[in-house]
């Protein structure tokens, strides 16, 4: 199974990052968060520190280009098969960084995958 990480995962059931966390649960598929907030979505703990995330296969990115600079370094030496890039997260620099690491980079909206059978 494709343990996901939900990255920028918000308490606040209107956000996407929610809703996915939701739906991935839901599918059954095995879910991490990480978000600026501690609390719990749909029974996933959101860490608010990525020491004790490990074994990811797909990171879902709910953070704007400008926020996800911070991160880049952390993102890549979590070692992910891919990161999707949902809407309002595209980054080109960040994608070329990604690629030359051997991570596939996805641009689409991870709802839609879900929705499609095409996660």
């Amino acid at each position: 199974m494709k343990n996901t990480l939900v990255f920028g995962a918000s308490l606040k059931p209107d956000r996407y990052s929610n809703m996915v966390t939701k739906r991935l649960v839901g599918k059954g598929i095995a879910t991490q968060a990480f978000g600026l907030q501690v609390g719990v979505i749909h029974g996933v703990e959101i860490k608010t520190n990525l020491d004790d995330i490990q074994n990811i296969h797909t990171i879902t990115l709910y953070l704007s280009p400008k926020r996800q600079a911070k991160y880049y370094n952390d993102i890549i030496n979590l070692h992910p098969v891919r990161v999707i890039f949902n809407p309002g997260t595209e980054n080109p620099a960040f994608y070329e960084m990604l690629s030359k690491q051997g991570i596939e980079v996805v641009i689409a909206c991870t709802l839609v995958l879900l929705a499609t059978d095409q996660y």
